[in-house]
């Protein structure tokens, strides 16, 4: 474990830098984990994937269809592979948990499905 200071507390991250404890998360967790992840600043549309990803988790306890969170919150519809490539790096960041078993894949670079793993 290590952990992560932002904006005058600290956070606990995973050895694969998924949030202990997802009821810490804020937007200031959201940007320290953008900057863990890579992305040093988190734009409007950026944060708008985020939090409806983390918003349809809370309430389905599932991971949302990526086509359907683009048409959802009207970006283009490969929004979250244009905003952060690898789906997995926005949920990181949305401070939601590991999926437990299952992994992201792409041939291309480009198209990701979640497929069951270990």
């Amino acid at each position: 474990m290590s952990v992560l200071e932002c904006a005058g507390k600290t956070v606990e991250i995973d050895e694969d830098g998924f949030l202990v404890n997802s009821e810490e998360w804020d937007e200031d967790v959201a940007r320290a984990l953008a900057g863990a992840a890579g992305i040093d600043t988190l734009n409007t549309e950026q944060l708008e994937i985020i939090t409806f990803m983390r918003n349809y988790y809370l309430k389905f306890k599932a991971f949302p269809l990526l086509g359907q969170v683009c048409k959802i919150i009207h970006q283009p519809g490969k929004c979250v592979h244009e905003q952060f490539i690898n789906p997995e790096k926005a949920w990181k960041i949305a401070g939601l948990p590991k999926l437990d078993g299952i992994h992201f894949i792409t041939l291309d670079g480009e198209n990701y499905t979640m497929e069951e793993c270990c």
